[in-house]
């Protein structure tokens, strides 16, 4: 439940003061026609500008006071909702004080994505995605008014509801106020959770050898100590400070991880070219599959994390969660998952090669992607040759390459792009080249 409102004494400057013209319009021309009367005699003359001049005044006050103490609300069942659902809202007007209001008009501004089910509950608005749901109320004293609707909860997304346009005025109907609420009430909309078999993906190991759930990792974030070199010990792990010491060729040892989790690795592009534009439909196909893999792995407790090339509304940073056991991480990348938009803050080949120095070391990297490049395969496969564990979920309409070592699921859809250009192997020597520097 989010108050709005009362119209307390931060709320008087957002009053519209009437027009002040037609006001000393109205007084001038009563003050002119008293004038007259008295200095000609008339004082039949009198009466009608005395009235004009009460009414004004009176109009005038009522006016000032209108929207005092008016309160607006709205009740929300339920904050979240996924596809397909409903919610119910509780729209409710109180006037708080003894003056009536003869006449309100209410304008609050919803969502074309989440309507009423009544379809003839809003009413055209400015803006293209959004309508007016607009009421017309008389208050009594200290009066309360409520009214129910039924939203329909159809597309992903994170709604809000208002702002909200308040409009009285005097019972004369000479003079009108207003004032606008700017705060809002959000309802999230998940994006669809399936199945993984509904997916095409295999409901047993999706992200490659269930074993390695309790196999030990090493670190390399974290060394414990040295050993003599031995044979098939990577160059990368040489010690050197170590074998300055002992003149001798002496390996790194790194503590040991148990936990191997999962992070979902998003890619928002729905071309190779961002600029070419956004293919909705296949961005929301990529969004419920990150979604519906983030479930499968919360519900096999695995701890699951989100890393997006996207962005949420109002931010052009990319999305980062780290992995965890939180009872409330699936609900938070959810909602994450939500908000996000096609908006590409870098490309997803950079963008993996950044946040992987970040991401804990035994963790899975299951990169869903709506199209597979050249440069994105080359990242690939250099974290894979760096020790990294990826899992390659592709959405493009091509099968991608068989890169060694790397699971890889093709989940081809319709709406799909064309590659102008199939995406080729990376160059191995060129790959181990980068790795050893």
């Amino acid at each position: 439940m989010t108050q709005q409102g009362p119209a307390g004494d931060a709320d008087q400057a957002e009053i519209a003061r009437p027009t002040a013209r037609l006001m000393t319009n109205w007084i001038n021309l009563a003050v002119l026609m008293i004038l007259m009367g008295l200095i000609f005699g008339y004082h039949g003359l009198l009466v009608l500008p005395i009235f004009m001049l009460v009414t004004i005044l009176a109009g005038s006050w009522w006016n000032s006071h209108a929207l005092r103490d008016v309160t607006y609300r709205r009740f929300i069942a339920h904050k979240r909702a996924f596809p397909g659902e409903t919610v119910d809202v509780e729209v409710q007007v109180e006037n708080g004080k003894v003056l009536p209001v003869p006449w309100m008009r209410v304008d609050d501004e919803w969502p074309l994505d989440v309507p009423p089910t009544d379809s003839r509950a809003l009413g055209p608005s400015y803006k293209r995605d959004a309508g007016n749901l607009t009421h017309v109320f008389a208050l009594r004293w200290y009066e309360r008014i409520r009214r129910h609707y039924t939203l329909q909860a159809s597309k992903r997304g994170v709604y809000g509801l208002g702002p909200t346009r308040l409009r009285s005025g005097d019972m004369f109907g000479l003079f009108q106020s207003e004032r606008e609420i700017e705060k809002q009430d959000f309802l999230i909309v998940y994006p669809r959770v399936h199945s993984l078999p509904d997916l095409g993906l295999p409901s047993k190991e999706p992200f490659g050898d269930t074993r390695a759930r309790h196999r030990l990792f090493e670190d390399p974030s974290r060394t414990m100590g040295a050993r003599d070199l031995q044979p098939g010990d990577s160059f990368r792990h040489i010690h050197w400070p170590a074998t300055a010491r002992r003149q001798q060729l002496q390996a790194r040892v790194y503590e040991p991880t148990t936990t191997m989790s999962i992070v979902i690795c998003l890619n928002v592009a729905t071309f190779p070219r961002p600029w070419e534009g956004i293919l909705p439909d296949l961005l929301e196909r990529a969004v419920s599959v990150a979604a519906s893999l983030a479930a499968f792995a919360a519900e096999n407790r695995y701890p699951v994390g989100l890393v997006s090339n996207g962005a949420v509304p109002r931010s052009d940073r990319p999305i980062r969660m780290m992995p965890g056991r939180n009872p409330d991480q699936l609900t938070h990348i959810l909602e994450l998952l939500a908000a996000v938009t096609g908006y590409v803050t870098i490309s997803m080949d950079r963008f993996l090669l950044r946040q992987s120095p970040a991401l804990p070391w035994g963790a899975t990297l299951v990169v869903v992607t709506p199209v597979v490049t050249s440069e994105l395969l080359a990242s690939i496969y250099r974290l894979h040759s760096a020790g990294r564990r990826i899992v390659l979920v592709s959405l493009a309409k091509d099968a991608p390459p068989v890169l060694p070592g790397i699971v890889t699921h093709h989940l081809p859809g319709d709406d799909a792009p064309e590659q102008h250009e199939p995406p080729v192997m990376p160059n191995l020597f060129a790959q181990w080249r980068e790795v050893i520097r």
